[in-house]
């Protein structure tokens, strides 16, 4: 399953680049709700949890904002990209209450497969009011008794967000974000560079080098791969999806707090949003969907599992491990070809003789690995 962008069109000046501290502030707080998501946050999960107790209940009254499926209110929707926190607070307390109902209601809906209705609709007591709550509180009670607020008096659930959200920056986040922050500026600098240096236009309309911004993205962004035809670029997600960019900017966000996930916002008018976590804030060697497959089926082979017991120890050769398990050394060999495709074995050259163990660090790894790209 992915989501692939279509880039065709795209210029250089059609990308921005840049930290947003309202994402940053969204990503920390998903990591609050669903901590289970994120064991390597855990210690700061705990000390930001710690330092602000008070909060929460009614962080988790605005939950589904940030679950899995991100609020858009929360991403870039103007440019240039916001200098502060507070000046994208200011933003959304400046948002007539049809513009904040279109950009929460399918926050707090919390799911793609269900369209919702106008924001023009969505008035206490219409039809399509009452059925969007309904199908909010299917989902959960968390989600219905925020949308039966949403629909009665929008503008005072908006000032109650801004208040959660603010009071959040002063218990922990400001003090994190004065750390993250740096890097993460460092980190759209060296975006802006690259992708300023792409290729103008020739006179006849050919481009002057073969970089483009596909390439910049696939190397910038975790698990991302070019797709042909054009420029198209496969990102691993759970949603099955293809964005077409153009005419719209499309609005690059690093985030330190965001992993394992990557969050693609393709529903508003103004621009596409990616936000993706930041090379030095994910885990090395991390796996696309093809690659976590292929180690599982690797190890679904009960002669494989046994091979892996053996290399377990010491390493060991080709013809030991065929006495061992009195098989062939080609079928060994070729258990052993399939086990280190997949990354679970290493072989190194012992003079004349190749000796094999298992990747004990890979398999230890695994099971987060899973849990990461379920959660990509």
């Amino acid at each position: 399953m992915s989501i692939v962008l279509d880039l065709g069109g795209l210029g250089p000046a059609d990308f921005a680049a840049g930290p947003s501290a309202l994402s940053e502030l969204m990503a920390s707080l998903h990591v609050l709700a669903e901590p289970e998501h994120h064991p390597e946050a855990a210690g700061w999960a705990a000390r930001a949890a710690a330092a602000g107790p008070e909060l929460h209940d009614e962080l988790s009254v605005f939950a589904p904002l940030w679950a899995r499926y991100r609020c858009r209110l929360f991403f870039p929707r103007t440019l240039p990209l916001a200098a502060s926190l507070d000046e994208e607070l200011a933003a959304i307390a400046a948002l007539p209450a049809e513009d904040f109902l279109e950009l929460v209601a399918p926050g707090v809906l919390g799911t793609n497969a269900q369209p919702v209705p106008p924001a023009r609709e969505l008035r206490a007591g219409t039809a399509a009011a009452e059925d969007y709550t309904r199908r909010c509180l299917r989902r959960s009670y968390a989600r219905g008794e925020l949308a039966r607020q949403l629909v009665a008096a929008p503008l005072e659930l908006r000032d109650r967000l801004l208040a959660v959200l603010r009071a959040a920056d002063t218990a922990f986040f400001a003090e994190d974000w004065r750390t993250l922050r740096p890097h993460l500026e460092d980190h759209a600098r060296e975006v802006r560079h690259r992708l300023a240096a792409l290729p103008q236009l020739s006179a006849g309309g050919t481009p002057i080098s073969l970089r483009s911004p596909a390439d910049v993205l696939t190397e910038l962004l975790p698990t991302a791969a070019r797709v042909g035809p054009g420029e198209r670029i496969r990102l691993d997600k759970l949603q099955i999806d293809e964005v077409k960019v153009a005419p719209r900017p499309l609005v690059l966000v690093p985030s330190a707090r965001v992993w394992p996930h990557l969050t693609v916002k393709n529903e508003h008018p103004s621009c596409v949003v990616v936000q993706y976590a930041t090379r030095g804030t994910t885990p090395a060697g991390e796996l696309t969907l093809r690659d976590l497959h292929h180690r599982l089926m690797a190890l679904t082979s009960p002669a494989r599992m046994e091979l892996c017991r053996h290399l377990l120890g010491e390493p060991i050769t080709t013809s030991e491990l065929a006495a061992r398990l009195g098989s062939s050394e080609p079928q060994v060999s070729h258990a052993l070809r399939t086990l280190r495709d997949a990354g679970l074995v290493r072989s190194t050259r012992d003079g004349k003789l190749v000796r094999h163990r298992l990747a004990t660090d890979v398999i230890q790894r695994l099971g987060h690995d899973v849990l990461a790209t379920m959660a990509r």
